[in-house]
């Protein structure tokens, strides 16, 4: 089977600092979604793996998590795609939680529910916590620069072997292609 895991925040959709609250909030970042409709014409299944601690700090609730998912997935179906799968933690940093990145349990539990190891698996992200807990769990981390995939790039000494493209649409083509087994990483 082959799978592909996104974040969410800063490599599907534009990044916020104060959370993403609302579907009117929740807007692609240019050629992601195409990018994930290709990666399904390939032959990719894809999931995200996202925090969404706005639902524990009381920002939005489940229901309206739910509604700005069905935006993603409306816009990837319109695209000629599909997300297989969301997993999402939904607690804040000081619930100290198994499923917040970057620590795996996200990942562990996709790799349950499929009934996948996840090793070759690239886990797509734009923060040193997404690189850490895919890798924590086996996967193979790739940096994009959206996001805040730039200011990831700002400590390299934590990036060393792993793959950074400029954003999904590139990663997808290099995964596609088969390039990313021959990509540059950081620090090399």
């Amino acid at each position: 089977m082959k799978l592909v895991i996104l974040d969410r925040d800063g490599v599907i959709n534009h990044e916020s600092d104060r959370f993403i609250k609302s579907p009117v909030e929740w807007q692609p970042i240019a050629k992601s979604i195409a990018a994930i409709a290709r990666l399904n014409r390939a032959g990719y299944r894809v999931v995200v793996a996202t925090n969404q601690s706005g639902i524990a700090r009381g920002l939005f609730d489940i229901s309206m998590l739910g509604r700005i998912h069905e935006k993603m997935h409306r816009h990837v179906s319109d695209a000629g795609g599909s997300i297989e799968a969301i997993f999402f933690c939904p607690h804040e940093p000081a619930d100290q939680c198994d499923c917040r990145k970057p620590k795996p349990g996200l990942f562990n539990d996709i790799s349950e529910r499929l009934h996948l190891n996840l090793k070759g698996v690239y886990a797509i992200g734009d923060s040193l916590r997404d690189l850490q807990a895919s890798a924590a769990a086996g996967a193979s981390p790739v940096l994009v620069l959206t996001g805040r995939g730039e200011q990831t790039m700002e400590s390299p000494e934590q990036l060393l072997g792993i793959p950074a493209y400029a954003d999904l649409s590139t990663v997808a083509d290099a995964i596609i292609d088969g390039s990313i087994k021959d990509a540059p990483t950081v620090g090399a």
